[in-house]
């Protein structure tokens, strides 16, 4: 049908173009946020456009559900403007049998959210959160650049070098502050390496003299040594780390449907896809445009709306997680309902119903 293929040309631009501007502005953020990190050394610098693009794709499916619903609600808000509609609804053609193009567009863009929801977000986030351990498990005398103060990973030392040798691990004029267990160190060498003894590593001085105090006396220990060694690292491979929910594949999660905080993350992941069908199904029944008024309306309830079920996502995470609603009771509530909202509200504009119960009014009696 030609005004089927029409419509769906129309929502594919629409689309694009929606896509490209959320991307870019979701890009922009994520950069200066990726930035921030990195500076603060969550990150390797270098690394910083590899985070951003995993961090884009984390994104993705939220993207890729508002580009969605607002190409939707911009293709209709166009019709409505020009009259195009008008000439559907004189041709025998209703809000109902707009849903066919409709979704003929949109499974497959479906397909690409359901994919991303529950196979690529948590590959995306497991990759950020390996990138960030690598780089924060390093020692702390790598993390040390020459002539700059750094602070180490536990806040307890700050090491200063001046000429570092990064290929031998050994550094020149190296000085290290330490305050641990209420004592203030100050120690200087002339050079010092790192070492490997089993699982820990250790900085190794040579040449250099040592200032004890304790805090709240002023009594000071001045030593000199010629060799003194300083753990820096502590069995960096061992020990339990926890790994948050949205690292977890979807497979791990589906294996242990008894967790509460794992039905909470499915109940998150699949929500994307039931999600964007049902604001699909919105946008056609709550698109209407008075051509004296502008489209600037829909758009700003589309955005609205889009907002309070993403909120309700995710507080509904929450609340499956804590144990107040079961996985299956809450899906139902929220998606079913919203999904016959929308049907309701399209048959009634459809078929024109009113709000109001019109009740039998009696006849007047005849003389």
């Amino acid at each position: 049908m030609l005004f089927d293929s029409s419509i769906r040309k129309e929502l594919a631009r629409s689309f694009g173009a929606t896509l490209i501007v959320l991307v870019t502005v979701v890009m922009t953020m994520t950069l200066i946020r990726t930035l921030g990190m990195a500076s603060r050394g969550s990150f390797n610098p270098s690394d910083v456009m590899l985070v951003m693009g995993y961090t884009l794709l984390s994104f993705l499916p939220n993207i890729m559900t508002m580009g969605l619903f607002v190409a939707i609600v911009m293709t209709l808000s166009r019709l409505y403007t020009d009259s195009e509609m008008v000439i559907w609804f004189s041709s025998g053609m209703g809000l109902f049998n707009l849903l066919r193009p409709l979704l003929r567009f949109a499974w497959p863009i479906l397909l690409a959210i359901a994919t991303l929801a529950m196979f690529v977000l948590p590959w995306s986030n497991q990759q950020v959160e390996n990138m960030r351990a690598q780089y924060e498990s390093r020692g702390d005398l790598e993390r040390v650049q020459p002539g700059q103060f750094q602070e180490s990973a536990g806040g307890t030392r700050v090491f200063f070098v001046e000429k570092s040798l990064l290929n031998e691990y050994s550094a020149r004029n190296v000085f290290v502050a330490t305050t641990e267990n209420g004592k203030e160190t100050v120690t200087s060498a002339r050079s010092g390496y790192t070492e490997l003894i089993g699982n820990d590593r250790f900085l190794v001085l040579e040449n250099g003299q040592r200032l004890e105090s304790t805090q709240g006396k002023g009594e000071v220990k001045i030593g000199e040594f010629e060799r003194y060694k300083l753990r820096v690292a502590q069995d960096p491979l061992g020990g339990k780390i926890d790994v948050p929910l949205g690292n977890i594949s979807t497979l791990a999660l589906i294996r242990n449907p008894t967790s509460p905080a794992y039905l909470g993350e499915i109940s998150m992941r699949l929500g994307f896809v039931l999600a964007a069908l049902n604001l699909s199904v919105l946008a056609l029944a709550a698109t209407r445009v008075n051509p004296r008024v502008g489209r600037s309306g829909n758009l700003m309830f589309s955005l609205l709306l889009f907002q309070v079920y993403l909120n309700l996502l995710t507080l509904g995470q929450t609340w499956i997680a804590s144990g107040k609603f079961g996985f299956l009771a809450y899906n139902v509530l929220l998606h079913g309902g919203m999904l016959a909202a929308g049907l309701l509200w399209l048959a009634k504009r459809q078929y024109n119903w009113g709000w109001r119960l019109r009740l039998p009014q009696r006849k007047a009696a005849t003389p």
